[in-house]
């Protein structure tokens, strides 16, 4: 298994042969309703978009997700799957095969990879979006993407899963609290799941941010306090901070039992 950091939510994944898209802003500014005044993401330069891009995989329908000028520029004969909220926004650019999963659904690339829909992050008071199980058909190998750190108990029935991408660091507003939980809720699914790697994900990454919220947010913690969090409770996961454009290879081993299920 490989995976690719391309900033901020952005995963290029290599597994079962294939290689899935998450999430991806790679190209022009990442902004929520056109407010920049309010927040604006750019980078130094624009990420080149992937030769090979079997499956695009898409957790929300926010524009850190699903980013439109990106959306706007891959190939609209990729299959997508996406969240229910996320498919209305792919549905806009006209792509050939958009796949919408409910929490619990699955759909199946090539034979080879299996993909199964979780509860993920509630976003206002009647949607929640989704997390998503990965899993490498061949090898048994699994790998759980959830990027905002809401983590449903109902994933537990999947133990013991090799990888998981979510945050590990805190970042909240004042008043308001979290919008981004890492540190105990990473903790928790690491005492859920068993993984063998974690990796931080949406904060970091080769981009800027500016704008009225960046002045409020407050993360809190760091990658290293959470690897002593690990330790200090006897979770042996190798917790690694892959650089931005650097493909990294994991080297899993086997396990007695497999992680999701048929």
């Amino acid at each position: 298994m490989y995976l690719t950091y391309l900033d901020s939510n952005s995963w290029l994944i290599e597994m079962g042969g294939q290689s899935i898209l998450i999430d991806p802003w790679l190209i022009g500014s990442l902004t929520f309703a056109n407010l920049d005044w309010l927040f604006k993401g750019s980078r130094p330069q624009e990420r080149p978009i992937p030769e090979k891009i079997d499956l695009i995989l898409l957790s929300q329908g926010l524009e850190d997700h699903a980013h439109p000028p990106t959306l706007k520029e891959l190939n609209r004969n990729i299959p997508v799957v996406a969240s229910e909220n996320a498919a209305k926004v792919v549905n806009q650019f006209d792509y050939q095969q958009v796949n919408s999963l409910a929490h619990g659904e699955t759909f199946t690339l090539k034979g080879t990879v299996e993909i199964t829909a979780t509860p993920g992050s509630p976003i206002g008071p009647n949607l929640v979006e989704n997390g998503y199980l990965l899993k490498e058909l061949e090898t048994g190998f699994t790998l759980y993407y959830e990027p905002h750190g809401y983590h449903s108990e109902s994933l537990k029935k999947y133990t013991p899963i090799d990888v998981v991408i979510t945050p590990l660091i805190d970042l909240g507003l004042p008043l308001i609290g979290p919008i981004i939980k890492g540190k105990q809720k990473a903790l928790e699914v690491a005492q859920w799941l068993e993984p063998q790697v974690m990796l931080p994900t949406a904060a970091g990454g080769d981009v800027m941010f500016e704008g009225l919220l960046m002045n409020l947010i407050k993360p809190e913690g760091t990658v290293e306090e959470f690897r002593s969090l690990l330790q200090q409770h006897n979770i042996s996961a190798q917790v690694l901070e892959p650089k931005s454009g650097e493909r990294t290879l994991l080297d899993l081993q086997k396990r007695t039992v497999s992680g999701v299920s048929a």
